[in-house]
């Protein structure tokens, strides 16, 4: 008996660690700090792997740059657009 009640505590306590998902990375900070700047959390998963594989200086500061401009309606896009011919010069 005593040991059905501690499955059931670990169970709830698996439950309660999946609905409180933290950041263990500093690329996965700075990655979604980038979503949040441009406004497009739906894609944070393909910023945290920018952020990682670039490093957070050059991704951030392109971030920033865009989210500073007001006439933008799809921050997301034109960062992607903006990283890749950045990138390929």
């Amino acid at each position: 008996m005593a040991r059905g009640i501690q499955s059931s505590e670990y169970l709830d306590s698996i439950k309660e660690r999946r609905e409180n998902k933290r950041v263990g990375h500093k690329h996965q900070l700075i990655g979604l700090e980038i979503a949040d700047l441009l406004d497009d959390r739906e894609h944070k998963a393909l910023y945290i792997k920018l952020v990682k594989k670039y490093g957070e200086q050059k991704v951030v500061a392109l971030a920033k740059d865009i989210a500073e401009r007001k006439n933008i309606k799809n921050r997301g896009a034109y960062f992607m657009r903006m990283f890749h011919k950045k990138d390929g010069e």
